[in-house]
């Protein structure tokens, strides 16, 4: 029998017409998402939008000299992709850590870490495109007093090594 790339899968009576690839106008997202205080969530990609069974996508506005509460998305990872502005990430058990990412820049938030958005810039809106790794959005707001001056951290990898150290 010839493989047809989905034989695993029932084509569906519409032929994939209305069950297949969905385009979601910029300005038809969903605002109805939790909120965490200082910044607007819109759902573009969900399981109640378009039937997304593992992920979650949307956009995240966050005004000028704004900061969100503390917060963590449970199970959840998420990946924020900066568009516009400059986004400074706190995060830790007293958001004692941080970094900063601008236009093109990719943000990794693993499950379970408290963190807070905050849009570094005075006149700018920060605009990012966020996806998590589950169909609903899970946010828990947490009361946490940060401390007052966060400790820098630069990207390393296995691929991307420290910096030498000032001397």
């Amino acid at each position: 029998m010839p493989h047809d790339g989905h034989a695993h899968h029932d084509i569906p009576p519409d032929g994939w017409k209305h069950t297949g690839v969905r385009v979601i106008p910029g300005d038809s997202l969903d605002t109805n998402t939790p909120q965490t205080p200082g910044m607007n969530r819109a759902a573009a990609i969900n399981y109640a939008r378009v039937g997304a069974q593992r992920i979650w996508a949307g956009t995240v506005h966050i005004h000028p000299n704004a900061r969100t509460g503390a917060h963590h998305h449970g199970p959840l990872e998420s990946v924020i992709y900066v568009i516009r502005g400059r986004a400074r990430m706190r995060w830790g058990e007293k958001l004692e850590y941080v970094a900063e990412a601008g236009p093109g820049d990719f943000i990794y938030v693993p499950p379970y870490v408290p963190h807070q958005e905050i849009n570094a810039s005075t006149d700018e809106t920060l605009e990012c495109v966020l996806v998590r790794s589950d169909n609903e959005a899970v946010v828990v707001n947490l009361d946490i007093e940060p401390v007052e001056r966060p400790e820098e951290v630069l990207w390393v990898d296995p691929i991307h090594k420290a910096p030498p150290a000032a001397g």
